[in-house]
């Protein structure tokens, strides 16, 4: 999505920064304050900035957008888990200022997977678990009719990237002509942005362990693929009672 606001914004995938500096990502604690505020005061462009805080954890203004990037809960949980391990935590913990904790043992999928649905605490205190993803999701699809919050389902991307970049033209009020969205959507492919990830996402502060696997695979069904049904039902019944059904639905959909 940052990429699509690149290319939409500049209108050429030959972008004037990495991607990274352009669309900072404001609750990253290993850039201070005062160096993030500094790049977005001077940015002469339309800004769009990264967040994965929700949306009743923002300043909500009218003339700002707030575009809600969502997908199957599972295949989030899947990536969380591969990027999870492919980030150096002592290096975080120097950068941030807060206390090294020794490396915990790396779990297989299934049981991080089984902790991870079975996570029973309040949502605010761990907002990457079940609890917190469907609470961040569940208040964006409540918001979903406001005229400045757009939700995007990341099945939707894979399955007609250039429709779906049609839509934000329309939504969020750019000047890109249809044949040129049609040119630009290549460069927001997965394979895309894998193949210029060190380009686009420059690691300068040396957090993550194998910047080749910062963008993995992509795919969707990853989630559902990797639980045994009983562990698979366990999930269902456990966000039927975290999210509303037509949320779910439109989640959870193939």
């Amino acid at each position: 999505m940052q990429m699509i606001c690149a290319l939409l914004v500049f209108e050429t995938p030959k972008l004037p920064r990495p991607l990274s500096e352009l669309s900072p990502w404001l609750d990253w604690l290993a850039i201070p304050e005062s160096d993030l505020f500094a790049v977005l005061e001077h940015q002469q462009h339309r800004r769009f900035i990264k967040t994965h805080t929700p949306l009743d954890g923002l300043p909500l203004h009218d003339d700002v957008h707030y575009v809600v990037v969502a997908r199957d809960p599972l295949d989030m949980a899947v990536s969380l888990y591969h990027q999870g391990g492919n980030l150096d935590r002592e290096r975080i913990a120097e950068l941030t200022g807060t206390e090294s904790r020794p490396a915990r043992a790396q779990l297989d999928l299934v049981t991080w997977m089984t902790n991870w649905i079975r996570w029973s605490g309040h949502y605010a205190e761990n907002l990457d678990s079940l609890p917190g993803v469907m609470w961040h999701l569940s208040d964006a699809w409540e918001r979903r009719d406001a005229h400045n919050v757009v939700l995007v389902h990341y099945d939707d991307l894979l399955a007609n990237l250039p429709g779906e970049m049609t839509r934000l033209v329309d939504e969020l009020g750019f000047a890109v002509e249809p044949d040129q969205v049609e040119s630009l959507a290549g460069e927001a492919t997965f394979a895309a942005m894998k193949g210029r990830s060190r380009e686009l996402i420059p690691d300068h502060r040396g957090v993550i362990k194998d910047a080749d696997q910062f963008f993995r695979q992509g795919r969707s069904g990853a989630g559902v693929a990797a639980l045994p049904g009983t562990l698979l039902n366990e999930y269902r019944e456990r966000a039927s009672e975290l999210a509303p059904a037509e949320l779910l639905e439109w989640l959870h959909r193939r």
